[in-house]
């Protein structure tokens, strides 16, 4: 009946037992119960077993139950999305000052729209779009395979 992994106590056998005889019907697909209790504390209980009472709305769960501080979930969240955030405008600089180095790059008969959709759609830097537009005429589409299928 469970394929829960701890081994029931004595006493859980015999509330099982003993909610069986009330005409509890079990409920299938359920992997998580959470409670709150205030808005910091959240209750939860892994893989359940659920039994429905078929004369009122009311559930019997059964399952090891663990408290979770969502306040320091969501500090955690905040604190990785402040790090992702810095290391992508610290990739955004890096790209910045490489474009203001490969300026050098002789870009005549080449148009500028073009360079900026080669770097954007193939991940390169501007002197690698470039090099790709000239060997392939100023053709936008073949550039970018050229680059992308290396």
């Amino acid at each position: 009946m469970s394929d829960q992994v701890s081994p029931q106590s004595r006493g859980e056998q015999k509330a099982r037992k003993a909610l069986l005889a009330l005409d509890l019907k079990p409920v299938k697909g359920v992997n998580r119960v959470t409670f709150t209790r205030g808005r910091a504390t959240v209750y939860a209980i892994g893989k359940p077993d659920v039994f429905m009472s078929m004369n009122s709305d009311t559930y019997i769960v059964f399952g090891e139950m663990q408290a979770e501080d969502m306040a320091a979930r969501a500090q955690q969240a905040a604190l990785e999305q402040q790090l992702a955030q810095e290391a992508a405008k610290e990739e955004e600089a890096n790209v910045g000052e490489g474009n203001i180095e490969e300026e050098k790059v002789d870009a005549d008969g080449i148009d500028e729209e073009h360079i900026t959709t080669v770097m954007s759609q193939a991940s390169v830097t501007r002197s690698k779009a470039i090099e790709a537009l000239k060997k392939s005429n100023d053709d936008v589409v073949n550039a970018i395979m050229e680059l992308t299928l290396q």
